[in-house]
């Protein structure tokens, strides 16, 4: 089976001052400091130089805040230059990069601040609240930006200016290597509680190469992607490597996508994940949609819709697959029309489609996908203090993905479904098992099962089918009030589906295949039919 090398990529061992990040600053601020890297959404600019003195600087302020090489620093910031700044003066101490979700609150909040064992935070004012009723772990200092907020008396609060270092000098002579850990990301759990993904910095760099290989150092990128994930968080990765420029903007809006880019002159944008093409296809056309500076864009899905808005549009695309514990192992052709195609292995990755024993399955049948790299440290190393999530999913020296997959006879690669119960929401992964902790917290309710099913826009809508203790009411808007407070906006249920019981096996298990099949029955309440709208919230900066 031929592996796809896209020309841009090189599958060989890259050195420090390519894919490390503070190694790659200071070659960069050497050779081109008044290049520009960084262009925010408040104006903000940010040359090469600027951005290493900024980097510099800020690790002199942390290490003066006790923070030592390998520690993990916490980031709960919305996109913008102080989650960068944040990011960079981490990574440039050699310190572990640890961002967080800002829609989190609640259990996973508080699982995700207890995994890291972080000991400082960096925060949005607005978001402070949220640790007030929660276990912050091993937490004693947060940093806030944009104002000042009520912090819990058990953690000091300081001012951003505690971290920008007053211009304080940085001296570290101890390279920081590729396989060292760059940064934690946290993916849905399915079984259990979130994971924190460890990344190093190969990890990240191959993923930014191999996904934005195309940019050039002529090339800006906007990047709408958060922080808190690999889309985010590689594309900056991507745009470092080319030693080109980026835009960043809080999140994707679709009435200001094209003018964003054209505003910015930007050529490249970050990935399209799922319902964001279909939003952008759906806006009223224009004698002058292909009037823009838009080049090449990495989509995913590639299906009518994602291929007719290129050719609205006038830019060229491909498509893959990766997920945060991997580095895109599968890549398209540009141009590919073959729809819901993921691509074939890049250079430098193995790929199989296997049965529950690992053994590899014909052409046409649906197994696990698993994945290897020639380049150690390619791949996640693991599961921060996860040990036995580690060992499950590195088996017989294989990444398993868990999601199922096939491929043709030609060799390409498809998606099939998810093996974990994990729900893909408008480009985020929901624990059908975080979102269940919550529901039955909620009283009245007996027991309750979180199911995927289709969305008009692509990827998936959450239905939660409940069971009600014995002679209990349990209304659908009182609900989704009390579970707004406590869980992300992306994870509240869009349909309520009341029944008897659940469905089980004989060993007490769900059937969610049974509750899936049923999907949307009629007597299915609608949380958007209701009025109810629910949207990732906007952040004030002073």
């Amino acid at each position: 089976m031929s592996a796809v090398n896209p020309p841009w990529f090189d599958p060989r061992m890259p050195s420090r001052e390519a894919c490390v990040l503070r190694h790659a600053l200071d070659r960069a601020a050497k050779l081109f400091p008044q290049r520009n890297l960084a262009l925010f959404e408040n104006g903000t600019r940010w040359s090469y130089g600027e951005a290493q003195q900024m980097a510099r600087s800020t690790a002199a302020g942390l290490r003066d805040l006790g923070v030592r090489r390998g520690d993990m620093v916490q980031v709960w910031l919305p996109n913008g230059p102080e989650a960068m700044q944040a990011w960079f003066g981490i990574n440039y101490l050699g310190a572990v990069f640890a961002p967080v979700n800002t829609a989190y609150r609640g259990r996973l909040l508080e699982h995700v601040l207890q995994n890291t064992g972080a000991q400082l935070l960096i925060a949005h004012a607005a978001l402070i609240d949220r640790l007030g009723d929660i276990d912050t772990g091993k937490l004693t200092t947060v940093i806030v930006v944009s104002g000042e907020a009520a912090t819990p008396k058990h953690l000091t609060q300081l001012p951003f200016a505690a971290i920008k270092g007053n211009g304080g000098s940085f001296d570290d002579p101890a390279p920081i290597e590729p396989w060292d850990i760059y940064g934690v990301i946290y993916t849905s759990g399915t079984t259990g509680p979130s994971k924190g993904v460890l990344q190093t910095y190969l990890q990240i760099w191959t993923t930014g190469r191999s996904t934005y290989g195309y940019m050039c150092a002529d090339d800006r990128m906007v990047i709408n992607l958060p922080l808190f994930h690999v889309g985010g968080t590689s594309s900056v990765a991507g745009v470092l490597a080319a030693e080109g420029a980026f835009a960043m903007f809080e999140r994707f809006d679709t009435a200001r996508f094209w003018q964003e880019l054209r505003e910015t002159r930007s050529t490249l944008t970050c990935g399209l994940i799922g319902s964001m093409a279909d939003f952008l296809l759906k806006a009223e056309p224009r004698a002058d949609d292909a009037d823009n500076p838009l080049r090449m864009l990495t989509m995913v899905p590639i299906n009518d819709n994602t291929v007719a808005l290129a050719r609205r549009f006038g830019f060229d695309w491909l498509s893959g697959f990766n997920m945060t514990e991997v580095s895109v192992p599968l890549v398209t052709p540009v141009n590919s029309e073959i729809a819901y195609c993921c691509g074939r292995p890049r250079t430098g990755c193995e790929v199989r489609v296997v049965d529950a024993n690992d053994i590899e399955v014909p052409a046409g049948v649906v197994g696990e996908l698993i994945v290897r790299t020639d380049l150690p440290w390619a791949l996640t190393p693991g599961y921060l203090n996860m040990p036995e999530a580690t060992a499950r999913a590195w088996r017989n020296g294989w990444f398993h993905t868990g999601d199922a997959f096939r491929r043709d006879a030609d060799g390409n690669f498809f998606f099939v479904d998810r093996l974990k119960d994990t729900i893909r929401r408008r480009g985020e992964n929901v624990s059908s098992i975080e979102v269940e902790a919550e529901v039955t917290a909620f009283p009245g309710v007996l027991e309750a099962a979180a199911v995927g099913v289709p969305s008009p826009h692509g990827e998936e809508e959450i239905l939660i089918c409940i069971a009600r203790k014995p002679g209990a009411r349990v209304d659908p808007e009182t609900l989704v009030t009390f579970l707004r407070e406590r869980m992300a906006h992306f994870m509240v249920p869009r349909f309520v589906r009341f029944i008897d019981s659940l469905p089980k096996t004989p060993t007490n298990k769900v059937q969610k295949a049974e509750l899936r099949a049923a999907g949307i029955t009629p007597e299915t309440w609608d949380r958007e039919a209701a009025g109810i709208i629910l949207k990732r919230e906007r952040f004030n900066r002073t």
